[in-house]
């Protein structure tokens, strides 16, 4: 099963339904519509949930409109959200990279046990 991990600080907005996307760059593990994949705590390498990907799109950061970016956590700024992804990937991230937007939905009948 595919696993997407996510920084701790970010476990608690996803189980509480307060982030249902999340952004990727350079996926390599081909995140498609429909795959039920596994969350994991990108420290520990723990499994917290299971989710289905219910919707996923690619664009340019520039192309993102307001609805795209709802359900994501904010920066205060562009240049702080590229700051972030730049230390998340560790490549250069700007306007023109291109994005994968997943958007999610937890199932607690399919929720790992914490």
């Amino acid at each position: 099963m595919k696993r997407v991990h996510f920084a701790p600080n970010l476990i608690p907005l996803i189980m509480s339904g307060k982030k249902t996307s999340t952004w990727r760059l350079w996926d390599d593990k081909d995140l498609t519509t429909g795959d039920v994949v596994e969350f994991g705590n990108s420290e520990t390498r723990e499994v917290f949930a299971k989710a289905k990907l219910t919707k996923v799109i690619e664009k340019p950061f520039k192309d993102l409109n307001e609805s795209e970016k709802a359900g994501h956590e904010k920066y205060s700024s562009e240049e702080d959200l590229f700051k972030q992804f730049e230390m998340y990937y560790g490549k250069p991230v700007d306007r023109n990279t291109i994005f994968k937007i997943i958007w999610f939905d937890l199932s607690t009948n399919d929720q790992a046990k914490k």
